[in-house]
This record gives structure tokens, C-alpha cells and sequence, in this order.
């Protein structure tokens, strides 16, 4: 299977367009908020510690801990220096017991060439997903997030982001906040562009509840 053609600014607004005119509540957010960025990040090690670092906490304490790291290892962070930081000194840095294991033992799969970040950009979705989740520490969350914001795949959905679910509750005037299953059924309906949609979304809930990282 061939790799889709990595979205950019000008593929983000198209996509945006085809979705407002297909649904009138994505529209509402465009009209409202203009089209989305694509908040696009770096490929690699120090993306996918930071990605680590997002789990289940704060934009703002994520953001705060990876900044620590960045000055910690002087301006770029390797597999090498993170595995130098003992874990008092990745504690003081901003990492959980369990975020430093899961830094380490990505550190350690990069440097004994069990896995190469940078080799998949030339993988289809379902094969970069495969590789990221058979790391420790990394689930289907974080793959997706990998997909959609550093390889900038079009049909990308992070199933389990709380701020998709909770956007999409005021977006679609919910009375409850749907479940992931819920949202993810809703998302079906947005294919090819889901990418563009959950940036439509995070759009709504970051310009509605102010940015936090």
C-alpha cells in the first residue's frame, strides 16, 4: 500500500472546505475560528518523548517538562543524553517513574537499531501504527498523534482524545460528552479527511478554553 501524500497548509483549508460543506457544525467552527493550523512537528526521538510526556496530563505541565529537557540536554534531545540523566535528575526534569522508563526503553530501541523513527514516513498508517504501539509506552493514542500532527496523514484519528470528545459536546450541543466509540462512528462520516476534522475540533476546544501549551 502506498503512502498518502503528507497534508499541507493549502491540502488543510481544501479539506476544511470539503467538511464545512458536508457538515454544518464543522462549518460553524469555520466561519467562526477560520481554518485551523496544522500544528505540525519535528519527525523523530525528541517529538515522540514529548509526545510521551502529554500523556494523561496538561498541554502546559507537558510543554514545561519538555522545555526542562530541551535546556537539560542543551538545545537538542538524543537518545544518548536522555540516557544519561539518572532519575532523580529526570524527576527534577518533569518525568514520572514510569515516563522515564518509557523514554529510556525508546532511547535504547533507537541506538540498538530495533526501531528508526525516521523510516516511517515511508510506511502506510496501519504499519506505522503497528511499529509505534510494539514500543513500551506507546499506545494507540500516541501513534495517532504521530500520524496525524509529524507525519501529516490526512485520514489520521486519535481515538481517546478527551479534548475531541469534549469539543465535539459543544460543537454538536450534546447534552453528555460522547464516548470514544461514539466519536469515532461520527468520524467515519468525515473520511478521507478525519486529520482536517480533528484539527477542526482541537480548533474549537483550544480557541474556546484558551491554549495550554
Amino acid at each position: 500500500m502506498s503512502t498518502p501524500a503528507a497534508l499541507d497548509d493549502t491540502g488543510l483549508e481544501r479539506a476544511a472546505r470539503v467538511l464545512a460543506r458536508r457538515d454544518p457544525a464543522l462549518r460553524a467552527v469555520l466561519r467562526t475560528y477560520g481554518p485551523p493550523p496544522l500544528w505540525a512537528r519535528e519527525p523523530g526521538f525528541a517529538t515522540l518523548v514529548h509526545l510521551i510526556l502529554e500523556q494523561q496530563v496538561s498541554l502546559a505541565s507537558a510543554l514545561a517538562a519538555f522545555k526542562n529537557l530541551k535546556r537539560a540536554c542543551r538545545g537538542v534531545v538524543t537518545p544518548r543524553k536522555v540516557l544519561r540523566f539518572d532519575d532523580t535528575e529526570l524527576k527534577a526534569i518533569g518525568f514520572s517513574r514510569q515516563k522515564a522508563g518509557y523514554a529510556r526503553d525508546l532511547a535504547r530501541a533507537i541506538l540498538d537499531r530495533r526501531f528508526d523513527p525516521h523510516a516511517l514516513a515511508h510506511l502506510d498508517d496501519d504499519s506505522v501504527r503497528r511499529q509505534l504501539v510494539a514500543l513500551k509506552g506507546i499506545g494507540p493514542w500516541t501513534a495517532d498523534v504521530y500520524l496525524l500532527m509529524v507525519l501529516l496523514r490526512p485520514d489520521a484519528w486519535p481515538h481517546g482524545d478527551v479534548a475531541l470528545a469534549a469539543a465535539a459536546q459543544d460543537v454538536y450541543g450534546l447534552p453528555k460528552r460522547p464516548s470514544f466509540e461514539e466519536l469515532n462512528a461520527q468520524a467515519e462520516g468525515w473520511r478521507p479527511h478525519r486529520a482536517t476534522a480533528a484539527r477542526l475540533l482541537w480548533h474549537h476546544y483550544l480557541s474556546t478554553r484558551g491554549r495550554s501549551g
